[in-house]
C-alpha cells in the first residue's frame, strides 16, 4: 500500500506535534533514574486535596459505563465558576482536542490562519494539517512580547479566518495588556475568530485578568480555551473546556468524537471546582517559587522573562541543548531546551516548590557560568 496516494496533501510532510523528549528516553540517555520533570509544565503539586479520593470513589460506577455525553453537571459547574451560561461551555479531552475541534469546524483548505511566534506549536501544526495557509508574526526580538497590532494587521490584509493568542504565552509566560487587547479585537476583520488559549491564566490574579467572557457576551469574535492540566494538576486525565458564543457551541459538539471526556476526568473536574478556594494559595506559592528560581540567576547576571505562568524562560545564551543535557546528567533536572520550540539560547523551567526552585536556580547558574 502507498499511503501517500490515500492521504490528504496537507498531511504529507506535516509531521506530528513533538512535545520534546520524555522522561523514559532521557533516563536511558543520561543513565539516571532520579530525574525531576521540569520540562513539560506539569504541576508537581498534583491535584487539589481530596480530588484523588473523589476520583477513586467514582470508579466503581464509571469504569464500565459511558459518560453522560451532554456533561450537564460538569458544564453547569464550570458555568457557575466562570460566570458563563452552560450553553457556552464545550468540554473536551484537553486543550489539544478542543483546538482540533475548532479547526475541524471552521477551517477549509486554503483558509488563512495568523499565529504569533514564539507560541505553543500545536496551533500551527493542526491548522497546516487541515490545509490552512499559516502566517507567522514574529514577536519583538528583544522582549519576545506579542505585537497584537501586527497580528490584527496581518489578519486584515490576508483575510484570515482564525488568529491564535496564548495568554499568558507559552513559552514566554508574558501577558497581553487590556488596552492592547481591546484595540486588537476592534481591528480584526469580519469573519475572523480569535482563539485565546488561557491554559495558564489561573496563575494570574483574577483582578488582573482580561474578562474575555464579556467579549463573547458582547458578540465579539472570541473563543477561549481553558484547562484543568495546570493549576488544578490534572494533566494526565486530559480535561479542558471552551467558552464560546452559544451559536458556535452546537457545531463544535457536532465535530467532537462521542464520549470524548472520560468519567474519571469528569469526577476530578467536579471535585476540583468544589475546591477553588485553594487556588489563591497555589497562585501565591507559584509566585514565590518563581522568585526563588530567578534570584540566583539574577545574581549571576542571567536574564529571565517576567513570567506570570507556571514556568520561567531563561536566556542562557550559546548552546541551550548542552545546558539542558548537563543539568539532566549532573543534577537530575529535566529542563526544556528553547531550540526545540524555535528559541535557541533559552531554556524553559517548570515551577515546583520553593526549595526545589532554589536548587534549580543555583544549578542552572553554575551550568551557564561554566559555558561562558
Amino acid at each position: 500500500m502507498n499511503a501517500a496516494e490515500l492521504l490528504r496533501r496537507s498531511v504529507i510532510g506535516a509531521g506530528p506535534y513533538v512535545p520534546g523528549a520524555g522522561a523514559r528516553e532521557l533516563k536511558a540517555r543520561t543513565g539516571r533514574s532520579d530525574l525531576i520533570r521540569l520540562n513539560w509544565n506539569e504541576n508537581l503539586l498534583g491535584p487539589l486535596d481530596g480530588v484523588l479520593d473523589a476520583v477513586a470513589a467514582s470508579l466503581p460506577e464509571s469504569v464500565w459505563a459511558y459518560p453522560e455525553e451532554a456533561y450537564e453537571q460538569f458544564r453547569t459547574a464550570v458555568a457557575r465558576w466562570t460566570g458563563a451560561d452552560p450553553a457556552q461551555v464545550v468540554p473536551g479531552h484537553g486543550i489539544q482536542a478542543l483546538t482540533l475541534a475548532l479547526v475541524s469546524a471552521l477551517i477549509e483548505p486554503g483558509d488563512r490562519v495568523v499565529i504569533p511566534r514564539p507560541t505553543y506549536g500545536l496551533y500551527a501544526s493542526v491548522c497546516a494539517v487541515a490545509g490552512a495557509e499559516v502566517i507567522r508574526v514574529d514577536a519583538d526580538p528583544d522582549t519576545l512580547s506579542f505585537d497584537l497590532a501586527a497580528l490584527a494587521r496581518s489578519a486584515h490584509e490576508l483575510g484570515a479566518k482564525l488568529v491564535f493568542v496564548c495568554d499568558p504565552n507559552n513559552p514566554t509566560g508574558l501577558r497581553v495588556g487590556r488596552r492592547d487587547w481591546d484595540a486588537f479585537t476592534a481591528a480584526l476583520p469580519e469573519r475572523c475568530l480569535v482563539v485565546v488559549d488561557e491554559a495558564y491564566a489561573d496563575y494570574v490574579d483574577p483582578s488582573e485578568r482580561i474578562d474575555r467572557l464579556a467579549d463573547i457576551d458582547a458578540g465579539r469574535p472570541v473563543a477561549v480555551l481553558r484547562t484543568f492540566s495546570k493549576i488544578f494538576g490534572l494533566a494526565g486525565l486530559r480535561l479542558g473546556y471552551l467558552l464560546v458564543h452559544e451559536s458556535l457551541a452546537a457545531h463544535l459538539h457536532a465535530v467532537q468524537e462521542p464520549f470524548n471526556v472520560n468519567c474519571a476526568a469528569l469526577a476530578a473536574g467536579l471535585a476540583s471546582l468544589q475546591r477553588v478556594d485553594s487556588l489563591d494559595a497555589r497562585r501565591a506559592q507559584a509566585a514565590r517559587a518563581r522568585d526563588q528560581l530567578i534570584a540566583p540567576l539574577a545574581a549571576a547576571g542571567i536574564r529571565t522573562l517576567r513570567s506570570q505562568a507556571s514556568f520561567v524562560l531563561v536566556q542562557v545564551g550559546g548552546d541551550d541543548v548542552s545546558v539542558c543535557e548537563a543539568l539532566a546528567r549532573e543534577a537530575g533536572l529535566l529542563l526544556r531546551a528553547g531550540s526545540e520550540f524555535g528559541l535557541p539560547g533559552y531554556v524553559r523551567v517548570t515551577i515546583g516548590d520553593e526549595r526545589l526552585m532554589e536548587r534549580v536556580g543555583a544549578a542552572l547558574a553554575r551550568a551557564v557560568g561554566v559555558r561562558r
